[in-house]
């Protein structure tokens, strides 16, 4: 699904428009986005949690010239899906 088709899905399920759906989904994705940019937690009963992820530091390979360097920590956004949502996608 892209977002479009998002929008649309939206719009139809909540009997508005496709410009208050889009900006509802735009300033859902931005709050979420701002949270984890501070390092917080976002959760949604029933759905799921995003939260950042440490990612230590571990030695890897350049494809190009084939010597090992040392790829430095970082973080990445991680999704952990809720229950109601896990069971919904198993039916």
């Amino acid at each position: 699904m892209t977002k479009t088709e998002l929008i649309n899905s939206i719009a139809d399920k909540a009997n508005c428009t496709k410009k208050d759906a889009a900006s509802a989904l735009d300033a859902t994705l931005a709050a979420i986005s701002e949270a984890l940019v501070k390092g917080e937690k976002v959760s949604i009963t029933g759905f799921g949690t995003f939260e950042v992820r440490e990612r230590g530091e571990k030695t890897c390979i350049n494809p190009r010239t084939k010597q090992k360097m040392v790829c430095p920590p970082s973080k990445a956004p991680g999704f952990k899906p809720g229950k109601t949502l896990k069971e919904a996608v198993n039916k």
